[in-house]
C-alpha cells in the first residue's frame, strides 16, 4: 500500500507497542526491524553477561559512536539509551 506507515517495518505489532512504552519512532522501528523481532522471547542473554567484545560489535551494529573509547558499562549504557 503507498503511503502505509508500516511499510518497512516487519512486526507492527511490537512496533506499536514500543510506541506506547515511549520509545522514539527510530528506536522502535529499529528494534522491531531486527530479523528475529518478537522471536527472542527473552532468551536473550543479559548485557552484563556478554563480553566487551561483544558489546563493541553489538555498539557497532547500532552505530553507537565513540565505542572504541568505552568500557564495558559504558557499552551497556550506550546501548541501552540509544
Amino acid at each position: 500500500m503507498p503511503g502505509d506507515k508500516y511499510k518497512t517495518i516487519k512486526n507492527e505489532e511490537q512496533y506499536e507497542a514500543l510506541r506506547e512504552k515511549g520509545m522514539s519512532k527510530e528506536k522502535a522501528a529499529r528494534i522491531a526491524n531486527t530479523p528475529d523481532a518478537g522471536k527472542k522471547g527473552g532468551k536473550a542473554s543479559k548485557l552484563e553477561d556478554r563480553t566487551k567484545k561483544e558489546l563493541y560489535y553489538q555498539a557497532k551494529k547500532i552505530g553507537i559512536e565513540g565505542r572504541s573509547k568505552m568500557n564495558k558499562e559504558e557499552l551497556i549504557d550506550a546501548i541501552r539509551n540509544h
